[in-house]
């Protein structure tokens, strides 16, 4: 994982490591060090009682003491210097690794190995926000380190159809959702408890390019009857009539922009990069609704999901095209793009913050609205049925699409 995290800094130009591509992203430097000094905080800090090495720093990469608005105006660690502090801190951290109880009735931070558990995944997805940052910046600021895909265009026809073809029908009934698991399980995620939910249908892939085409095609984003009324008012102030990275080719066609490529939409690609407002507009116009969080992963489990990932692991760039038969199982539930769900974000029954308060807790009950799934710049270790992730529903930075679901058969 550390390699990755450096070989994605590397492709990062010196003056765009330091300053922030929006208000609501930090300098990828300041990602960079607040890994490092998250690390050190859990694995050095809090678990053996060492000591920290840039005590003077403390607030600077601390992400409520020092908001993002404002990381790009102050002093931080330069390249070499979070290079330096994460070198450091990894060896630290190992040697503590060496000397704590792991065991499941070790003490409660390091029992099952949790602590390292969920320092890994704070990596990843700093790294994911880090991608989404560098998406923001001008056209070829951001040169990424792309591998060789087999997510060609034009590798499968376009699916189209409203909603992905016949959705597939879901069981009602009492459903288990979360998890006790120890080990990699994030305070959100637990416990597990049973819901009920009605019988209902979903999408057996996420909506794709091409269908959102025909959403813009017939008036989509000037039909105020579609949208809620945050929604109208945020398509207004944004003045949104396409997804984000999505532009008029002349010619009646749109274009899409990767980072540094500028190529004709893709239609076979789930879409990314829509507000909760536009998933709400657009399932309206397709005669559907969100899922619930619930009925997703009542759902993902059902069709046992994270079997069939989508791409993950962030170094295509781009999700993978979705199936155009996508027969017998949902596509894509895990990987690909993130999927807003209809459900804000709040605590399971019996939710107990740990090991603190900050990660999810302070943002329960608020405008945050949950998505599932995991996108193609998730890596795998991070995905998984259960990981709830959350943003404001205004929010077009994160690789979110869209899945539609109905109510079950008459």
């Amino acid at each position: 994982m550390r390699e990755r995290t450096l070989d994605l800094f590397d492709a990062i130009d010196h003056d765009v490591a330091h300053r922030p591509a929006d208000t609501i992203m930090s300098p990828p430097v300041w990602d960079l060090g607040h890994i490092a000094a998250y690390e050190e905080l859990w694995l050095v800090r809090r678990l053996v009682g060492g000591e920290a090495r840039h005590p003077q720093l403390d607030a600077t990469y601390d992400a409520f003491e020092t908001p993002r608005a404002v990381r790009g105006d102050i002093e931080l660690l330069d390249d070499t210097g979070c290079r330096a502090f994460l070198e450091d801190v990894r060896g630290r951290a190992l040697d503590a690794l060496e000397s704590v109880d792991l065991s499941p009735d070790g003490p409660a931070l390091s029992a099952n190995g949790f602590v390292f558990e969920m320092v890994a995944q704070h990596e990843a997805q700093h790294t994911e926000t880090m991608l989404q940052g560098l998406k923001m910046l001008p056209p070829g600021d951001y040169r990424p380190p792309r591998r060789e895909t087999s997510h060609a265009a034009g590798e499968r026809p376009p699916a189209r159809g409203n909603g992905a073809g016949a959705p597939l029908e879901v069981p009602g009934g009492r459903h288990v959702i979360g998890t006790d698991n120890g080990r990699v399980a994030l305070d959100c995620e637990r416990p597990a408890h049973a819901v009920e939910v009605e019988p209902f249908r979903i999408g057996r892939r996420p909506v794709t390019n091409a269908e959102w085409a025909e959403f813009v095609a017939d008036g989509g984003y000037t039909d105020e009857s579609l949208w809620s009324s945050a929604g109208w008012a945020w398509r207004g102030t944004a003045s949104a009539d396409s997804p984000a990275y999505w532009e008029s080719d002349g010619a009646g066609g749109w274009l899409e922009r990767d980072y540094d490529c500028i190529d004709s939409v893709q239609p076979e690609r789930p879409v990314c990069h829509v507000t909760a407002h536009e998933a709400d507009a657009f399932a309206r116009w397709a005669g559907a609704r969100l899922p619930s969080e619930a009925e997703w992963e009542v759902a993902a489990h059902h069709f046992d999901a994270e079997s069939r990932p989508g791409a993950l692991d962030q170094l295509d760039f781009a999700p993978g095209p979705c199936d155009a038969e996508a027969n017998g199982a949902p596509e894509q539930m895990i990987g690909g793009v993130w999927e807003w769900t209809a459900s804000g974000f709040a605590g399971y029954p019996g939710f107990r913050a740990f090991p603190y308060a900050e990660y999810a807790e302070v943002f329960f009950g608020g405008p945050y609205r949950v998505l599932r799934g995991g996108s193609w710049a998730t890596q795998p270790h991070a995905a998984r049925a259960t990981f709830r992730n959350w943003d404001l529903p205004e929010r077009r930075q994160i690789f979110a699409g869209v899945r539609l679901a109905w109510d079950g058969s008459a």
